[in-house]
C-alpha cells in the first residue's frame, strides 16, 4: 500500500495539503494526523482518496510511538511524507510562559525530526519528505526568537538529511512561506506583536505551489516574488542590520 502522511492536517496549510495530494490521486491512503479527532474525520467528507486519521500528540513521545507502531502494524510505503505541524509564541521571550516555548521548540523541531527518522525507512526511491519552515528560517526574529529559531533548524536539517538521501533517490523540500492567514497567526498572538505585514497570503496558495516546486525537485519553496527577493537581499546583510530592520518595522525600538 502507498500512502501519503501529513501532520497539522486538520486546519491551515496541512489541511490544504492534504486537498493537494487527494487532488493528484497519487497514493492508496492518506494518514492524516493532528490532535484534534473530530477535525480528522471531517476530511473524510471532503476527499476522494480513503484517508486514515491519527489523532496523535506529536510533541509527545507516545505520539511518536503510537505511529511508529502504526507504521509497524501495516508496512506501507510512504510516498511523501508532509510535516506542517507547527506552533508559535509571539512577544518578549524572558515574558513567555517556558512551557509554551518548549512545546513550540519540541513541535516544530524535534517531534519533525523524530517524524523524519521513523518514517524513512518506509520511503523506497521516488519518495519524498516536505517540511514546514519559515520565511524566519534565514534569520533570526525577536520577539518570534523560538519560533525562528526552530524554523531554522528545520531548513538546516532539511538540506543535511536531503543530501544524505540523495543517493537512496528520496528528496527532501523545505517551504518556506511568507506571512499565511491561518488559526495558527491566532494562537499565537500575533496581533499584539505584528504590527506591520506587507502581504497576506492563504495556506491553500502555500500547498499549491509546494506541490509544484515538488515536482521540479526544488529543495526550498517559496511562495511569492517579494518573499524570494527579500531572502535572497537578507542573505547578503549583516545579522544585526536584519534584526534593527525588523524591529523598526514593529516599533519594539
Amino acid at each position: 500500500m502507498k500512502i501519503a502522511v501529513i501532520t497539522g492536517a486538520s486546519s491551515g496549510i496541512g489541511r490544504e495539503f492534504v486537498y493537494a495530494v487527494d487532488k493528484k490521486q497519487c497514493v492508496d491512503e492518506i494518514w492524516v494526523i493532528a490532535r484534534r479527532a473530530e477535525r480528522l474525520e471531517e476530511l473524510k467528507e471532503k476527499c476522494t482518496t480513503p484517508l486514515r486519521p491519527l489523532a496523535l500528540d506529536l510533541s509527545a513521545r507516545e505520539g511518536i510511538e503510537a505511529y511508529r507502531a502504526a507504521l509497524e502494524a501495516e508496512k506501507p510505503q510512504i510516498a511523501l511524507l508532509i510535516n506542517a505541524a507547527g506552533c508559535g509564541v509571539f512577544g518578549p521571550f524572558a515574558e513567555k510562559d517556558l512551557d509554551a516555548l518548549l512545546h513550540s521548540a519540541t513541535l516544530n523541531s524535534l517531534a519533525l525530526t523524530a517524524m523524519c527518522h521513523v518514517s524513512i525507512p518506509y520511503i523506497k526511491r521516488g519518495g519524498s519528505i516536505v517540511n514546514m519552515g519559515s520565511n524566519s528560517s534565514w534569520q533570526p526574529v525577536p520577539y518570534q526568537a523560538v519560533y525562528g529559531a526552530s524554523k531554522s533548524y528545520v531548513l538546516s536539517l532539511s538540506r543535511a538529511i536531503g543530501r544524505e538521501l540523495r543517493p537512496r533517490g528520496i528528496h527532501v523540500m523545505c517551504v518556506c512561506p511568507g506571512w499565511i492567514k491561518t488559526e495558527f497567526q491566532e494562537h499565537a498572538q500575533h496581533d499584539e506583536y505584528i504590527r506591520y505585514v506587507d502581504r497576506w497570503y492563504g495556506p491553500d496558495e502555500v500547498a499549491a505551489q509546494a506541490m509544484a516546486d515538488l515536482e521540479k525537485k526544488k529543495t526550498v519553496s517559496i511562495l511569492g516574488a517579494p518573499v524570494r527577493r527579500q531572502v535572497a537581499l537578507v542573505k547578503h546583510l549583516p545579522v544585526d542590520m536584519v534584526m534593527d530592520i525588523w524591529c523598526r518595522q514593529q516599533g519594539f525600538d
